[in-house]
């Protein structure tokens, strides 16, 4: 398990452009809005990551004011993100899609999973979610004062499971975690 702490967005792209096409992961330190340190936010690890064909993943703590989030290459089964197609598009647009990225892209328009998530099924979620916060206000309180975007991933999660129980589950975690201010699946 490789830990890498980048400074910058460029940092990332170029370990990226040595590293892309060999390596299974990567921890990578996002350094929280609070930090000192200097280092790349969130949102630039994710777009780099997009630019390459990568999808993160699992999130953890890493000190007072960092994070690291696991990054792999991403699998013809993994669904898109509404957001993270518009960030895709973005990317193309600014001509930053590389080869590998914009494969992903058409491996994923291709079997489907390009527009996974349906609206009807997001809704839902987000209608079940918001009925199961309702049950615990210091939850409910803490969701509501997550950024839309990290709510609106929240929900895709949530929305992407394939099993009633798995949903079931994810629900519950958002709920519990919430109520800790926690943000769940990031």
């Amino acid at each position: 398990m490789e830990i890498v702490d980048l400074r910058t967005a460029e940092d990332w792209r170029r370990w990226l452009i040595d590293n892309g096409d060999s390596a299974t992961e990567i921890w990578l330190v996002i350094h929280h809005k609070s930090s000192v340190n200097a280092g790349m936010r969130y949102h630039e690890a994710i777009e780099q990551a997009l630019c390459f064909g990568w999808i993160d993943g699992l999130h953890r703590r890493h000190g007072a004011h960092s994070s690291q989030l696991r990054f792999t290459p991403r699998s013809a089964r993994s669904s898109w993100s509404a957001l993270n197609r518009e960030r895709a598009q973005h990317l193309i647009d600014a001509g930053l899609m590389t080869e590998y990225g914009q494969t992903a892209i058409d491996i994923a328009k291709a079997n489907g999973r390009w527009q996974a998530l349906t609206a009807d099924m997001i809704a839902t979620s987000e209608d079940d979610l918001h009925r199961a916060l309702r049950g615990n206000q210091p939850a409910r309180e803490h969701f509501e004062g997550f950024p839309p975007s990290a709510r609106r991933l929240i929900v895709e999660w949530i929305a992407s499971a394939k099993r009633p129980e798995t949903r079931n589950r994810r629900i519950s975690r958002t709920v519990d975690l919430a109520a800790i201010n926690i943000r769940a699946n990031q």
